[in-house]
């Protein structure tokens, strides 16, 4: 058995939803079940994680990688209190570091698999930029973490949306037709114009089996998981099946429901006090739900692979259109 899910991004578009928090747990409870997890903070206009986990002074951020001070990536992983858990804390005290430039980013995503470690999370930052959306697209795992708030909705379907739509963009860089026909669906409404990627795919039909067919196989390739947050009562809960409907109805992808975790006084206790959740608090309920998450999540991870299958194959083929982008750019 291999693993073919190593890197797992957390995203959501919104902040303020738990995605740090639920990084944390899943981590933790995934390092429970005698996997190596490496946690890196990607929030780089925010980082809170090394916080979470009880981290008051990082002996080293993301800033020494981003700064040439080290080679590698490898060399910013610190240990925590939580055995089995290593960190890289994000870099938000450096001008830009919110914003890296391409040979940064590219410099990271080159590395960061190989990290020494059965599993790596990525806490990605709020919002919907390309730098956010290439990170998440580049993962093989994805989970959106939501709220059942209307506007936390909107901007975890808003983010899936940017990042299908970046995802078909990179795939499709030299088609400009297909690339004028998605800035049609980002226009204001009028006449023509095309309001979901079914009717996309109906216009794509007149332009070639082969390329209908690369399309057909970015939106199958195209996985992600949603998680509701802050669960108080079972109508909660529909928010995922809810944003699983409107994806299918207008992207054409149905997410997978991964699960939900519930609203825990413990999960504000832990935080205040500067205590990894979910330690010492193994009956609450939010530390049960995230122990059926990591089971579902380790249940996705490993699979047989076929004879001479690369595991980062996917993820050379990201960064090759990633580089024929910015080529075309300079």
């Amino acid at each position: 058995m291999a693993v073919i899910k190593k890197l797992w991004s957390i995203g959501g578009g919104k902040g303020g939803i738990g995605k740090s928090v639920f990084t944390l747990g899943l981590g933790i409870s995934l390092s429970r079940m005698g996997k190596k997890i490496i946690l890196v903070d990607a929030d780089l206009g925010g980082a809170n994680l090394h916080t979470l986990m009880g981290v008051r002074f990082p002996p080293c951020t993301l800033e020494d990688f981003l700064l040439n001070r080290v080679d590698r990536l490898e060399d910013i992983v610190i240990e925590t209190q939580v055995e089995g858990i290593g960190l890289i804390c994000g870099a938000d005290d450096i001008l830009g570091s919110a914003n890296p430039t391409y040979a940064q980013k590219v410099r990271i995503l080159q590395q960061i698999e190989d990290l020494p470690a059965d599993l790596v999370l990525l806490d990605l930052g709020a919002g919907t930029s390309y730098n956010i959306l290439d990170f998440f697209n580049y993962s093989q795992g994805r989970i959106c973490v939501m709220t059942n708030q209307a506007t936390s909705l909107q901007n975890v379907y808003g983010f899936i949306k940017s990042a299908l739509y970046r995802q078909i963009s990179r795939e499709f860089a030299k088609d400009h037709e297909v690339l004028s026909l998605v800035l049609q669906t980002e226009t204001i409404p009028s006449e023509g114009k095309i309001e979901s990627v079914k009717e996309l795919l109906l216009q794509l039909q007149v332009g070639g089996e082969e390329r209908l067919n690369r399309f057909s196989q970015l939106l199958q390739d195209f996985d992600l998981f949603l998680l509701v947050n802050m669960v108080k009562e079972d109508p909660d809960l529909q928010a995922a099946r809810i944003i699983a409907k409107v994806c299918e109805s207008f992207l054409s992808v149905v997410p997978k429901v991964l699960g939900h975790l519930s609203y825990d006084p413990a999960i504000e206790q832990a935080v205040n006090q500067m205590v990894p959740f979910p330690l010492n608090r193994d009956s609450s309920p939010a530390a049960l739900d995230l122990k059926e998450i990591a089971q579902i999540v380790l249940a996705h991870c490993y699979k047989q692979m076929d004879p001479g299958q690369k595991i980062s194959e996917k993820g050379l083929s990201f960064l090759a259109r990633l580089q024929s982008a910015a080529a075309k750019m300079t």
